[in-house]
């Protein structure tokens, strides 16, 4: 019984213990929660909602693409090079390596995975590594868009808040999508696209499963897994280590996992990579001027360019292949574009042969500049290819393509010897007595003979009977802006005595090609912001700059090969067997400058080569130029059926002399006929003499 009294008092006394000891432990457990819950909420008083996660916008870099959208020519971004796509345009190669290396239980967890965290921070403080992620893909997300890297109590309770809030108001997919196009990937790049295009040169939606294990490997650390870095082969290692997760997750199959694992990854080689670079630059410095750089670097603009991507890399490869020939030749840079006639569409530039080479030589004058746009910045003398627009004019003064000029040893300084033979006048002037590129005098030639053979001496008449103010002012017309030193400009103008630029002369050559139609080249077909909405789009019209006629009779003599073949062969350069192709070269002194134009109804290619020094060359544009042009030219007629110009109406309206109708043995100069009183008749009349008077020929060639 005593035993029993002592039990029960020793109850009675710890049960008084207990209640005391329960009491002060529930205060402390008040006072704990009391303590968390003014922690969290000193902590997360100022913590942004979870709906303002949608109203953040995402820097988005501006990407200016091919014509077609799917060809990506060049990234424009600032700190933060992204493309935001939808969540289907993300190959599920790249959700399911994210969910086994970063959250397998993602869409279990309610944004907090309390098993993941103790065991991550349990194998951390153990083995002293960090490779144990404890952070769940929705605190990764918060942790980017609001917070920082920097490990502090403070950051990881503010994580847990939001995260759980994001996770009780959007759907596990959507963070996900958000969590997808906004992860950093090094070098500037964030999100899933961008990652894709700068690693792989592909968009996200067709990585494979070793590309896509392969970015996820990224994740953690991206610059220290850098492909580019000392420490791929971790990077590698990382790769198949997730590659085994997800077949033990089921993604994948043991024979998925042996291909992946035995795929060779190619790198993109260029981070900054640029394709067709200088059509890139100038549509880049149009988007610079109108919008800004920064604007550019962050809105997320989507530039479609008129590029033909096809044609663009056949042009690139035939320049590439003929560099060492041109070389031989003294030629050590070349330019071309391709045009649209009938839209101004550029299908093609290239501004030098090697935009990524280096200069040379190293010292002295550089003869290659890689960096300078010849067909858009520079200003080159065109030599016989600016002869058409001379012609064109003349046409349109009522002349036809037989009228007939003398191709004779002509003096067109009236104060200088008839002869041609003084170097200079009475006055002190320079004599100007012209020669043909071979040299020789053919006597009379009809205006299509003329132009057909590049004949100097003819051309230089046609200048002076067109006028030299209504020639720049037809060159003006189609788009050419770079002569604009009119008052210096005299008879040599028609033989490349001014200065112009590729692209103008390309685009001029389309007028010829549209039957009198000039539209501007046109570089961007349209301009969306990030979204799809258009905010700019092509609206350039044609405008009607030459009679009908006149282009066709133009075009009728630049596509006559029998008339151009006593000069260059019936098997130039020039000739596009099968298809009626209207071409022109030119040349300037000493070979400085070597062209060919040449054009169809649907396509104009330009072609220049030449030294960036303008030193000299050893061969002239049909030699140099032409073989290029033909065979971007003809790899553009032959892909599409065959379209022949319009032959001009017939002309009857006209005085026999400008019909080219001349008595048999008439030795006169057109100017006894049009104009006995301009101070060129005599010099050429004599000219004319001179020839007769050695035993030249007095039959019209032909």
């Amino acid at each position: 019984m005593l035993m029993k009294n002592k039990i029960i008092n020793i109850f009675v006394k710890n049960k008084k213990m207990l209640l005391t000891v329960g009491k002060y432990l529930a205060f402390l457990f008040l006072a704990g929660c009391m303590l968390i819950l003014a922690l969290f909420v000193y902590y997360t008083w100022n913590l942004p909602q979870p709906e303002k996660f949608t109203e953040t916008p995402f820097i988005q870099s501006t990407k200016i693409y091919d014509r077609t959208g799917k060809v990506l020519l060049y990234d424009i971004y600032g700190e933060e090079k992204r493309e935001v796509v939808s969540f289907d345009k993300i190959s599920d190669n790249l959700k399911h390596a994210v969910l086994a290396s970063e959250d397998s239980r993602f869409y279990q967890h309610g944004g907090i995975d309390i098993g993941r965290t103790i065991k991550a921070a349990w194998i951390d403080l153990t083995s002293q590594s960090k490779a144990q992620g404890g952070s769940t893909l929705t605190q990764q997300l918060i942790r980017s868009v609001y917070l920082t890297s920097q490990k502090s109590i403070t950051r990881k309770i503010r994580e847990i808040v939001l995260s759980i809030e994001l996770e009780s108001r959007y759907s596990k997919d959507q963070i996900f999508d958000w969590y997808l196009n906004k992860i950093p990937f090094g070098q500037n790049t964030y999100g899933a696209e961008a990652a894709s295009q700068t690693y792989f040169s592909k968009p996200a939606s067709d990585l494979s499963l070793a590309e896509a294990a392969t970015l996820t490997a990224m994740i953690p650390a991206p610059s220290h897994y850098s492909p580019y870095g000392p420490y791929k082969s971790e990077l590698l290692q990382r790769k198949d280590s997730i590659l085994d997760k997800m077949q033990k997750l089921g993604y994948i199959t043991d024979a998925q996992l042996k291909e992946a694992k035995s795929e060779k990854l190619v790198f993109t080689k260029n981070m900054e990579s640029i394709k067709a670079p200088n059509l890139v630059m100038y549509v880049k410095n149009y988007l610079d001027n109108k919008y800004g750089e920064d604007y550019l670097k962050e809105k997320g603009l989507r530039v479609y360019t008129t590029l033909d991507w096809d044609i663009q890399q056949y042009a690139e490869q035939v320049v590439k292949d003929a560099d060492k020939t041109n070389i031989s030749k003294g030629a050590n840079n070349a330019a071309m574009v391709v045009l649209d006639p009938k839209t101004g569409e550029i299908l093609s530039l290239i501004g030098s042969k090697d935009y990524f080479a280096d200069p040379y030589p190293e010292t002295g004058s550089v003869v290659f500049d890689p960096k300078y746009d010849v067909a858009t910045m520079g200003q080159r003398q065109p030599g016989s290819s600016f002869k058409p627009f001379a012609y064109a004019t003349l046409l349109e003064k009522g002349y036809t393509a037989n009228t007939i000029l003398w191709d004779v040893k002509t003096e067109f300084n009236p104060s200088c010897d008839p002869s041609g033979n003084s170097v200079a006048g009475s006055n002190g002037s320079r004599c100007y007595s012209p020669e043909d590129y071979d040299g020789r005098n053919r006597g009379p030639v009809t205006l299509r003979t003329a132009l057909d053979c590049s004949l100097n001496i003819p051309a230089v008449k046609v200048l002076y009977l067109a006028g030299i103010p209504d020639v720049l002012q037809t060159a003006k017309n189609f788009g050419i802006s770079t002569l604009t030193d009119t008052n210096n400009y005299g008879l040599s103008l028609v033989l490349g005595g001014g200065d112009v630029n590729l692209l103008e002369m390309t685009s001029a050559y389309g007028v010829f090609a549209t039957e009198g139609n000039y539209i501007p080249a046109v570089s961007i077909l349209k301009i969306t912001d990030s979204d799809g909405n258009i905010i700019e789009q092509n609206q350039k019209q044609p405008t009607k700059v030459l009679d009908t006629q006149i282009a066709r009779q133009i075009n009728d003599i630049l596509s006559d090969n029998n008339a151009r073949t006593p000069i260059f062969g019936a098997n130039s350069a020039l000739y596009v067997p099968g298809y009626q192709v209207a071409a022109k070269t030119g040349t300037t002194s000493d070979f400085r400058d070597g062209w060919t134009m040449g054009y169809t109804p649907f396509a104009v290619v330009g072609v220049w080569t030449g030294n960036s020094d303008n030193s000299p060359t050893k061969d002239e544009g049909v030699g140099i130029a032409a073989p290029m042009w033909n065979k971007v030219m003809t790899k553009i007629v032959s892909s599409r059926p065959a379209e022949s110009f319009t032959p001009p109406d017939p002309i009857t309206d006209r005085s026999p002399v400008l019909l080219g109708q001349l008595p048999a043995g008439d030795t006169h100069t057109i100017l006894y006929y049009v104009d006995k009183n301009s101070s060129q008749y005599p010099l050429w009349q004599a000219g004319i003499d001179n020839w007769v008077a050695t035993g030249g020929r007095t039959s019209v060639y032909p």
